[in-house]
């Protein structure tokens, strides 16, 4: 029978061992590696019992660190041994796999079957055409520019998201840019600024304007005129995208305190050295819709009429109207607008933040997309999409509920080496992709690397355009939510545009649709404010 001091037995047998080895020492000189290795764990549980942090430790020392240390693997343990290929913790291994394959250009095929649950709520799918068509040019592209912009850039479907540099690597970065530029599709810079890694590949950049204005910057940290429009005016950069709020940590802002502030980041970001770097958490350069619609307009001009839009997660459905009221009020529009569902990922967030804060993806992208149908606005507009879309079924769905492009952030990363290991914000990143350890960065072999994120993106596209065959359409921007099905609760199968409808055209403007409380919201929103004319959202 066990006593109530038995825990303390293994700093006992620490001491105790250490002793008798010690004694051995009269018949060989080896018993000082045993008597070494004792004496030092039983030190270790005396410090364990006079230690005031750990409860655990106090009461079972030395033994105790077994908790710990098969807690710091225990992401690990469950990646490798126990999760299914569908468990998302956040990305499945069957999706890691399929870009993991795709990069590195071997068979992505799979023998015997969907390992997926058909008849289970939640299973979607892409109905087929007995008439299928075979697609040859896979280099989908969508055309991005109002009727404002004079220098329209031609897009891929799918490009990289945004990622800053001081997030990830030097060699993460350059090897993303140099594969975007091999592969013909476009690279965010992310809201950190255009670093000498990003112009290194010469691969087309979307310049990220956030609240911090890293790049455009005065030294009070308010918006400068003259700089952005130094920073713009490079060729690299052929979009510029503002960025309100993204999906992962919507409303929030951030700090990068001084002691991570390296010369090269604050190069890229324009600030200076030993000074924590804030990014604030709404923009200082505007606070009303209609101020926002000037700055849009004063951005495109400072550019030389490049495409200037905005990314947002959706929160506040009537501040978004807010918007396009403004728009309409003003005659000026985004040429286009970004939407980032709750889906997204970062490096660090606040864990309510991360699993409740924010509109998931689909019912962002078809609010938006359905209130621009509503107040007239949808074709001077392009709409992307971005939230965990790393497969081109993925890429199909986000287009047939109204997006005319997708964008990914992890699944380059996957590309690039990211094996999921969730230790982004400890800087100690083990495949050297999202920290500024430049040991660990090396591991990162930058020319091997950016050919897996072409091979990502070609493979991706070409899997597109045979789904986008099978279906019997020409171009992926063909599919409407009536290609799509999915299996409710009860077991029935339902069809996508019965759930998330294409609403009218104008139906806002003519107030002749009260469906899904768009009319309601809508009547409520003004151009002249965010907040509300009365109380509610």
């Amino acid at each position: 029978m066990s006593t109530p001091y038995s825990r303390f037995t293994p700093l006992g047998l620490c001491f105790l061992l250490a002793a008798l080895s010690l004694v051995g020492l009269v018949l060989s000189a080896w018993f000082w590696v045993p008597a070494l290795i004792f004496g030092a764990l039983g030190f270790v549980g005396i410090f364990d019992l006079i230690q005031t942090r750990r409860a655990v430790l106090r009461n079972y020392p030395i033994l105790g660190h077994m908790r710990y240390m098969f807690e710091s693997i225990r992401p690990e343990i469950r990646q490798y041994l126990i999760e299914s290929d569908q468990d998302e913790e956040p990305f499945s291994r069957e999706l890691r796999t399929i870009v993991y394959q795709r990069a590195k250009n071997v068979e992505d095929k799979r023998p015997f079957g969907t390992r997926m649950r058909v008849y289970d709520s939640g299973y979607q799918w892409l109905t087929h055409s007995v008439r299928p068509k075979h697609i040859t040019d896979t280099n989908f592209r969508v055309t991005i520019g109002g009727p404002d912009c004079k220098q329209p850039y031609s897009a891929s479907i799918y490009n990289i998201s945004a990622m800053s540099f001081g997030a990830l690597s030097s060699n993460a970065i350059e090897a993303l840019n140099r594969g975007a530029k091999a592969g013909k599709f476009a690279h965010d810079t992310g809201e950190g600024g255009i670093s000498r890694y990003h112009r290194t590949g010469g691969g087309d950049l979307i310049y990220e304007v956030g609240s911090g204005y890293f790049g455009c910057r005065d030294a009070a940290g308010a918006f400068s005129p003259e700089k952005f429009a130094e920073t713009a005016a490079d060729p690299q950069v052929k979009m510029i995208e503002i960025k309100l709020s993204q999906g992962a940590k919507p409303g929030h802002g951030g700090m990068l305190p001084a002691a991570k502030i390296s010369p090269e980041i604050a190069e890229a970001r324009g600030v200076p050295m030993g000074v924590d770097c804030i990014s604030p958490a709404s923009h200082s350069a505007f606070s009303t819709p209609l101020e926002m619609m000037q700055f849009i307009a004063q951005l495109r001009e400072l550019s030389g009429g490049k495409p200037v839009g905005f990314k947002l997660c959706i929160g506040h459905r009537r501040e978004f109207m807010c918007m396009v009221k403004a728009m309409l009020e003003t005659g000026i529009t985004p040429d286009f607008i970004v939407v980032d569902g709750k889906e997204g990922g970062t490096g660090a967030a606040p864990l309510e933040f991360a699993n409740h804060m924010g509109m998931p993806l689909v019912e962002g992208l078809t609010f938006a997309h359905n209130t621009l149908r509503g107040a007239g606005l949808r074709e001077r507009i392009k709409i992307g999409a971005s939230g965990k879309l790393v497969t081109a079924f993925d890429i199909a769905r986000v287009l047939a509920l109204g997006a005319d492009w997708a964008n990914s952030a992890r699944g380059f990363m996957f590309a690039i080496g990211c094996i999921q290991a969730q230790a982004c914000h400890t800087n100690r990143c083990p495949v050297g992709v999202a920290t500024q350890d430049k040991m660990r960065a090396r591991a990162l072999v930058v020319p091997d690397k950016a050919e897996r994120v072409a091979n990502f993106h070609g493979n991706t596209m070409k899997a597109l355009a045979e789904m986008t065959g099978a279906a019997g359409l020409e171009h992926p921007g063909g599919f409407l939510p009536h290609h799509f099905l999915m299996r409710e609760k009860d077991g029935e199968m339902v069809v996508a545009d019965e759930v998330y409808p294409y609403m009218p055209e104008g139906f806002l403007l003519r107030e002749d649709d009260e469906r899904f409380g768009y009319l309601k919201r809508w009547r409520r929103a003004r151009a002249a404010a965010f907040e509300p004319i009365d109380s509610g959202v």
